[in-house]
Protein backbone atom coordinates (compact mmCIF):
# COMPACT_ATOMS: atom_id res chain seq x y z
CA UNK A 1 0.00 0.00 0.00
CA UNK A 2 1.44 3.25 -1.33
CA UNK A 3 0.03 5.27 1.08
CA UNK A 4 0.55 9.31 1.33
CA UNK A 5 -1.85 11.88 2.96
CA UNK A 6 -3.38 14.32 1.75
CA UNK A 7 -1.40 17.87 1.90
CA UNK A 8 -3.97 19.34 4.30
CA UNK A 9 -3.16 16.38 6.92
CA UNK A 10 0.28 15.59 6.11
CA UNK A 11 3.17 16.37 8.66
CA UNK A 12 5.80 14.30 10.45
CA UNK A 13 6.34 12.80 13.64
CA UNK A 14 4.04 12.03 16.43
CA UNK A 15 1.45 14.98 15.71
CA UNK A 16 0.75 13.83 12.01
CA UNK A 17 0.11 10.45 13.44
CA UNK A 18 -2.14 11.68 15.95
CA UNK A 19 -4.05 14.24 13.49
CA UNK A 20 -4.36 11.55 10.67
CA UNK A 21 -5.99 9.01 14.18
CA UNK A 22 -8.67 11.82 15.44
CA UNK A 23 -9.60 13.28 12.09
CA UNK A 24 -10.85 10.64 10.30
CA UNK A 25 -12.85 8.92 13.36
CA UNK A 26 -14.39 12.48 14.10
CA UNK A 27 -15.23 14.67 10.66
CA UNK A 28 -14.06 12.69 7.58
CA UNK A 29 -16.32 10.53 5.48
CA UNK A 30 -16.79 7.33 5.66
CA UNK A 31 -17.38 7.40 1.51
CA UNK A 32 -17.31 9.99 -1.21
CA UNK A 33 -20.81 10.12 -1.16
CA UNK A 34 -22.53 9.24 1.61
CA UNK A 35 -20.79 11.62 4.62
CA UNK A 36 -22.08 10.65 8.26
CA UNK A 37 -25.43 8.65 7.69
CA UNK A 38 -25.26 5.69 9.86
CA UNK A 39 -25.65 2.75 7.84
CA UNK A 40 -28.69 0.29 7.72
CA UNK A 41 -28.10 -2.80 8.93
CA UNK A 42 -30.61 -6.05 9.56
CA UNK A 43 -29.58 -7.18 13.20
CA UNK A 44 -29.82 -10.53 14.62
CA UNK A 45 -29.37 -11.51 18.05
CA UNK A 46 -27.36 -14.55 18.42
CA UNK A 47 -27.25 -17.04 21.57
CA UNK A 48 -23.55 -18.13 22.90
CA UNK A 49 -22.38 -21.63 23.38
CA UNK A 50 -21.98 -20.21 27.37
CA UNK A 51 -25.73 -18.84 27.74
CA UNK A 52 -25.17 -15.42 26.60
CA UNK A 53 -25.83 -13.27 23.52
CA UNK A 54 -24.06 -11.28 20.65
CA UNK A 55 -25.57 -9.09 18.21
CA UNK A 56 -24.82 -9.06 14.59
CA UNK A 57 -25.53 -6.89 12.36
CA UNK A 58 -25.93 -7.72 8.34
CA UNK A 59 -25.99 -5.62 4.92
CA UNK A 60 -26.95 -7.46 2.20
CA UNK A 61 -25.10 -7.00 -1.25
CA UNK A 62 -26.69 -5.06 -4.01
CA UNK A 63 -26.94 -6.42 -7.29
CA UNK A 64 -24.12 -4.81 -9.93
CA UNK A 65 -25.24 -5.06 -13.11
CA UNK A 66 -22.74 -7.65 -13.95
CA UNK A 67 -24.44 -10.03 -11.58
CA UNK A 68 -28.17 -9.03 -12.71
CA UNK A 69 -28.79 -12.24 -14.66
CA UNK A 70 -27.04 -14.45 -12.28
CA UNK A 71 -28.77 -14.30 -8.91
CA UNK A 72 -27.69 -17.52 -8.46
CA UNK A 73 -24.01 -16.83 -8.01
CA UNK A 74 -22.67 -17.71 -5.06
CA UNK A 75 -21.57 -14.21 -3.24
CA UNK A 76 -18.47 -13.24 -1.32
CA UNK A 77 -19.30 -12.58 2.58
CA UNK A 78 -16.72 -10.05 3.74
CA UNK A 79 -16.95 -10.40 7.85
CA UNK A 80 -15.55 -7.67 9.97
CA UNK A 81 -14.27 -7.62 13.38
CA UNK A 82 -14.21 -3.95 14.93
CA UNK A 83 -11.77 -2.25 17.13
CA UNK A 84 -12.32 -1.46 20.82
CA UNK A 85 -15.11 -0.28 22.22
CA UNK A 86 -16.44 -0.11 18.10
CA UNK A 87 -19.35 -1.23 16.49
CA UNK A 88 -20.83 -1.84 13.51
CA UNK A 89 -21.25 2.41 12.96
CA UNK A 90 -17.45 2.67 13.56
CA UNK A 91 -16.17 5.12 11.16
CA UNK A 92 -14.01 1.91 9.17
CA UNK A 93 -17.10 0.01 9.57
CA UNK A 94 -19.35 2.36 7.22
CA UNK A 95 -16.45 2.68 4.56
CA UNK A 96 -16.75 -1.16 4.56
CA UNK A 97 -19.92 -1.44 3.80
CA UNK A 98 -20.22 1.16 1.32
CA UNK A 99 -17.32 -0.36 -0.75
CA UNK A 100 -18.84 -4.35 0.03
CA UNK A 101 -22.57 -3.14 -0.62
CA UNK A 102 -21.30 -1.55 -4.24
CA UNK A 103 -19.38 -4.53 -5.15
CA UNK A 104 -22.16 -6.64 -5.20
CA UNK A 105 -20.43 -8.41 -1.59
CA UNK A 106 -22.54 -9.21 1.20
CA UNK A 107 -21.37 -7.79 4.36
CA UNK A 108 -21.08 -8.46 8.65
CA UNK A 109 -20.52 -6.97 11.51
CA UNK A 110 -20.81 -9.39 14.43
CA UNK A 111 -20.10 -7.27 17.82
CA UNK A 112 -18.06 -8.20 20.48
CA UNK A 113 -20.19 -8.59 24.20
CA UNK A 114 -21.28 -5.52 25.23
CA UNK A 115 -20.36 -3.29 22.14
CA UNK A 116 -23.64 -3.58 20.44
CA UNK A 117 -25.41 -1.27 22.87
CA UNK A 118 -26.77 -3.81 25.47
CA UNK A 119 -25.15 -5.06 28.43
CA UNK A 120 -24.11 -8.76 27.82
CA UNK A 121 -25.20 -11.31 30.24
CA UNK A 122 -22.30 -13.27 31.21
CA UNK A 123 -19.97 -12.75 33.87
CA UNK A 124 -17.51 -11.78 30.67
CA UNK A 125 -16.79 -9.19 28.50
CA UNK A 126 -14.37 -9.53 25.29
CA UNK A 127 -10.54 -9.07 24.91
CA UNK A 128 -7.55 -8.81 22.23
CA UNK A 129 -7.17 -12.61 21.79
CA UNK A 130 -10.58 -13.86 22.19
CA UNK A 131 -10.13 -16.35 19.56
CA UNK A 132 -12.60 -18.70 20.52
CA UNK A 133 -15.39 -16.74 20.18
CA UNK A 134 -14.29 -15.62 16.72
CA UNK A 135 -14.11 -18.95 16.11
CA UNK A 136 -17.70 -20.00 16.59
CA UNK A 137 -18.65 -16.71 15.21
CA UNK A 138 -16.76 -17.61 11.68
CA UNK A 139 -17.94 -21.01 11.34
CA UNK A 140 -21.21 -20.18 12.09
CA UNK A 141 -21.14 -17.34 9.51
CA UNK A 142 -19.31 -19.54 6.91
CA UNK A 143 -21.56 -22.76 7.20
CA UNK A 144 -24.91 -20.46 6.89
CA UNK A 145 -23.55 -18.75 3.81
CA UNK A 146 -22.75 -20.00 0.23
CA UNK A 147 -19.63 -18.86 -1.29
CA UNK A 148 -16.03 -17.63 -0.50
CA UNK A 149 -15.60 -15.94 3.23
CA UNK A 150 -13.05 -13.37 3.02
CA UNK A 151 -12.51 -11.09 6.90
CA UNK A 152 -11.27 -7.96 7.94
CA UNK A 153 -10.08 -7.46 11.75
CA UNK A 154 -9.55 -4.01 12.91
CA UNK A 155 -7.35 -2.44 15.97
CA UNK A 156 -8.00 -5.05 18.53
CA UNK A 157 -9.84 -7.27 16.49
CA UNK A 158 -7.68 -7.19 13.95
CA UNK A 159 -5.33 -8.95 16.72
CA UNK A 160 -8.02 -11.22 17.67
CA UNK A 161 -8.34 -12.31 14.32
CA UNK A 162 -4.84 -13.12 13.60
CA UNK A 163 -4.81 -15.23 17.25
CA UNK A 164 -7.95 -17.27 15.70
CA UNK A 165 -5.99 -18.39 12.33
CA UNK A 166 -3.05 -19.01 14.49
CA UNK A 167 -4.91 -21.38 16.83
CA UNK A 168 -7.10 -22.44 14.10
CA UNK A 169 -3.89 -23.47 11.71
CA UNK A 170 -4.89 -25.62 8.89
CA UNK A 171 -8.48 -25.26 9.77
CA UNK A 172 -8.83 -21.67 8.89
CA UNK A 173 -8.54 -22.00 5.18
CA UNK A 174 -11.28 -24.28 5.56
CA UNK A 175 -13.76 -21.60 7.04
CA UNK A 176 -12.18 -18.38 5.32
CA UNK A 177 -9.78 -17.52 2.10
CA UNK A 178 -8.55 -14.58 3.27
CA UNK A 179 -8.15 -12.22 6.32
CA UNK A 180 -6.43 -8.99 7.10
CA UNK A 181 -5.70 -6.96 9.84
CA UNK A 182 -5.49 -3.30 9.94
CA UNK A 183 -3.96 -1.19 12.54
CA UNK A 184 -3.55 -4.42 15.08
CA UNK A 185 -1.32 -4.32 18.47
CA UNK A 186 0.63 -7.24 17.39
CA UNK A 187 2.69 -6.33 20.49
CA UNK A 188 -0.01 -6.25 23.29
CA UNK A 189 2.71 -4.87 25.51
CA UNK A 190 4.07 -2.39 23.68
CA UNK A 191 1.06 -1.07 22.76
CA UNK A 192 -0.16 -0.93 26.19
CA UNK A 193 2.85 0.43 26.99
CA UNK A 194 2.74 3.04 24.37
CA UNK A 195 -1.22 4.28 25.60
CA UNK A 196 -0.18 4.85 29.26
CA UNK A 197 2.02 7.97 28.10
CA UNK A 198 1.97 11.12 27.58
CA UNK A 199 -0.67 12.53 24.86
CA UNK A 200 -1.99 8.97 24.46
CA UNK A 201 -2.36 8.90 28.48
CA UNK A 202 -4.75 11.90 28.32
CA UNK A 203 -6.29 11.40 25.19
CA UNK A 204 -6.91 7.69 23.83
CA UNK A 205 -6.75 5.93 27.09
CA UNK A 206 -9.44 8.63 29.22
CA UNK A 207 -11.88 7.69 25.83
CA UNK A 208 -11.19 3.88 26.37
CA UNK A 209 -11.68 4.15 29.84
CA UNK A 210 -14.81 6.59 29.51
CA UNK A 211 -16.57 3.91 28.27
CA UNK A 212 -14.97 0.93 29.26
CA UNK A 213 -15.21 1.49 33.10
CA UNK A 214 -18.86 2.05 33.54
CA UNK A 215 -19.87 -0.54 31.50
CA UNK A 216 -17.26 -2.74 33.94
CA UNK A 217 -19.22 -1.46 36.79
CA UNK A 218 -22.40 -2.47 35.31
CA UNK A 219 -21.33 -5.59 35.31
CA UNK A 220 -20.39 -5.80 38.83
CA UNK A 221 -23.94 -4.79 39.46
CA UNK A 222 -25.17 -7.97 37.54
CA UNK A 223 -22.41 -9.83 38.88
CA UNK A 224 -21.05 -8.78 42.76
CA UNK A 225 -17.94 -9.43 43.87
CA UNK A 226 -16.58 -9.92 40.38
CA UNK A 227 -13.46 -8.08 40.33
CA UNK A 228 -12.20 -5.47 43.08
CA UNK A 229 -14.58 -2.46 42.29
CA UNK A 230 -12.42 0.26 44.49
CA UNK A 231 -9.43 -0.82 42.04
CA UNK A 232 -11.44 -0.39 39.24
CA UNK A 233 -12.77 2.84 40.07
CA UNK A 234 -9.24 3.91 40.60
CA UNK A 235 -7.63 2.61 37.43
CA UNK A 236 -5.71 5.14 35.28
CA UNK A 237 -4.11 3.40 31.80
CA UNK A 238 -5.51 -0.02 30.36
CA UNK A 239 -2.45 -1.59 32.21
CA UNK A 240 -4.54 -1.18 35.66
CA UNK A 241 -7.55 -1.84 33.91
CA UNK A 242 -6.48 -5.23 32.45
CA UNK A 243 -4.87 -5.76 35.77
CA UNK A 244 -8.03 -5.54 37.87
CA UNK A 245 -10.59 -6.63 35.36
CA UNK A 246 -9.75 -7.82 31.66
CA UNK A 247 -7.01 -10.31 32.86
CA UNK A 248 -8.93 -11.90 35.79
CA UNK A 249 -12.35 -12.19 33.88
CA UNK A 250 -10.91 -13.89 31.04
CA UNK A 251 -8.84 -16.39 32.80
CA UNK A 252 -5.61 -15.17 33.18
CA UNK A 253 -3.10 -14.34 35.79
CA UNK A 254 -2.25 -10.56 34.91
CA UNK A 255 -1.97 -8.25 32.52
CA UNK A 256 1.68 -8.87 31.65
CA UNK A 257 0.13 -12.49 31.63
CA UNK A 258 -2.55 -11.47 29.53
CA UNK A 259 -0.60 -9.08 26.59
CA UNK A 260 2.20 -12.01 26.45
CA UNK A 261 -0.49 -14.83 25.74
CA UNK A 262 -2.78 -13.39 23.42
CA UNK A 263 -0.15 -11.04 21.27
CA UNK A 264 -0.41 -12.62 17.55
CA UNK A 265 2.84 -10.81 16.55
CA UNK A 266 5.04 -14.21 18.15
CA UNK A 267 2.62 -16.51 16.32
CA UNK A 268 2.93 -14.71 12.80
CA UNK A 269 6.05 -16.45 12.12
CA UNK A 270 4.06 -20.06 11.63
CA UNK A 271 1.23 -18.66 9.39
CA UNK A 272 1.50 -20.27 6.06
CA UNK A 273 -1.57 -21.87 4.63
CA UNK A 274 -4.59 -18.69 4.52
CA UNK A 275 -3.74 -15.80 2.79
CA UNK A 276 -2.96 -12.48 5.36
CA UNK A 277 -2.53 -8.99 5.14
CA UNK A 278 -0.86 -6.92 8.25
CA UNK A 279 -1.51 -3.32 7.56
CA UNK A 280 0.12 -0.83 10.65
CA UNK A 281 1.06 2.62 9.16
CA UNK A 282 3.94 3.48 11.18
CA UNK A 283 3.06 6.63 12.43
CA UNK A 284 0.54 4.73 14.19
CA UNK A 285 0.16 6.56 17.89
CA UNK A 286 -1.19 3.09 19.36
CA UNK A 287 1.14 1.01 17.61
CA UNK A 288 5.31 1.85 17.92
CA UNK A 289 6.98 1.55 15.03
CA UNK A 290 9.67 -0.58 17.13
CA UNK A 291 6.97 -3.26 17.93
CA UNK A 292 6.25 -4.31 14.13
CA UNK A 293 7.28 -7.36 12.91
CA UNK A 294 10.03 -7.55 10.06
CA UNK A 295 9.57 -10.16 6.69
CA UNK A 296 12.04 -12.45 8.60
CA UNK A 297 9.49 -12.46 11.25
CA UNK A 298 6.42 -13.49 9.51
CA UNK A 299 5.61 -16.74 7.66
CA UNK A 300 4.87 -16.89 3.54
CA UNK A 301 0.79 -16.46 3.92
CA UNK A 302 2.01 -13.08 5.71
CA UNK A 303 1.71 -9.96 3.43
CA UNK A 304 2.92 -6.86 5.40
CA UNK A 305 1.78 -3.19 3.85
CA UNK A 306 3.68 -0.61 6.89
CA UNK A 307 3.08 2.77 5.22
CA UNK A 308 5.31 5.83 6.78
CA UNK A 309 1.68 7.56 7.39
CA UNK A 310 -1.82 6.41 7.83
CA UNK A 311 -2.05 7.12 11.55
CA UNK A 312 -4.36 4.34 13.75
CA UNK A 313 -7.39 3.28 11.44
CA UNK A 314 -6.87 6.62 9.91
CA UNK A 315 -5.65 6.60 6.10
CA UNK A 316 -7.95 9.62 5.33
CA UNK A 317 -8.18 11.10 1.32
CA UNK A 318 -9.36 13.59 -0.26
CA UNK A 319 -10.11 16.93 -0.51
CA UNK A 320 -10.95 18.55 3.08
CA UNK A 321 -12.81 17.06 5.10
CA UNK A 322 -11.75 14.28 3.88
CA UNK A 323 -13.22 10.45 3.08
CA UNK A 324 -11.65 6.84 4.57
CA UNK A 325 -13.16 5.06 1.14
CA UNK A 326 -9.75 4.53 -0.05
CA UNK A 327 -9.14 1.90 3.21
CA UNK A 328 -11.38 -0.39 2.87
CA UNK A 329 -10.88 -0.09 -2.08
CA UNK A 330 -7.19 -1.06 -0.96
CA UNK A 331 -7.76 -3.68 1.54
CA UNK A 332 -10.63 -5.29 -0.10
CA UNK A 333 -8.58 -5.08 -3.75
CA UNK A 334 -6.00 -7.07 -1.93
CA UNK A 335 -8.93 -9.85 -0.51
CA UNK A 336 -10.19 -9.99 -3.67
CA UNK A 337 -7.07 -11.06 -5.15
CA UNK A 338 -6.90 -14.11 -2.85
CA UNK A 339 -10.18 -15.52 -4.48
CA UNK A 340 -10.10 -17.99 -6.82
CA UNK A 341 -11.28 -16.19 -10.31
Amino acid sequence: MQYRAPHWLAGHGALAGNVQTIWPALYSKAHVDHGHVPVAYRRERWDTPDGDFIDVDFLAASKVPEEADAAAKPRVQLVLFHGLEGSSQSHYARAFAHWAHALGWDYVVPHFRGCSGELNRAPRTYHSGDHEEIDWILRRLSLAHVGPTVVVGVSLGGNALLRWAQEADGEAVQVVKALAAISAPLDLAAAGHALGRGFNRQIYTRMFLNTMKPKALAKLQQYPGLANEAALRAARDLYEYDNVFTAPLHGFASTEDYWARCSSKPGLKAMRDVPVLVLNARNDPFVPASSLPGRDEVGPAVTLWQPHEGGHVGFPAGRFPGHVADLPHAVGHWLKQQLPA
